[in-house]
């Protein structure tokens, strides 16, 4: 069992940044991937980044290529996510996730941990 919890999120303005950040707790949990997921109002959850157990692999969104940023520190147990340039369509619940792999992050249908999320407002 692993358990996810986020924190640092907030709200912040147009233009600024933010950075998240995942404890995660339990057995073997430095052989999973993260990743990050988010879900808007009247959305879907989707996708945001992932990086491999061993951080040498990571995936971006589209929207994310270029602005954020995901890592991990596997001695601490921990995975972050430095965002910049937040847009207001940003805004979002922002949830941590661990899966077996970068891919089965992507997919997102079967992801086996979440955390609770954090909440991150970009006012315009």
């Amino acid at each position: 069992q692993v358990q996810l919890v986020e924190s640092g999120g907030g709200l912040v303005q147009a233009g600024g940044s933010l950075r998240l950040s995942c404890a995660a707790s339990g057995r073997t949990v430095s052989s999973y991937a993260m990743g990050w997921f988010r879900q808007a109002p009247g959305k879907e959850r989707e996708f945001v980044a992932a990086i491999s157990w061993s951080g040498g692999s990571t995936s971006y969104a589209d929207f994310a290529q270029g602005r954020f940023t995901i890592s991990r520190d596997n001695a601490k147990n921990t995975v972050s996510l430095q965002m910049s340039s937040l847009k207001p369509e940003d805004t979002a619940v922002y949830y941590c996730a661990a899966d077996y792999s970068v891919r089965a992050l992507r997919v997102g249908t079967n992801v086996h941990y979440w955390g609770q999320g954090t909440q991150v407002t970009v006012s315009s």
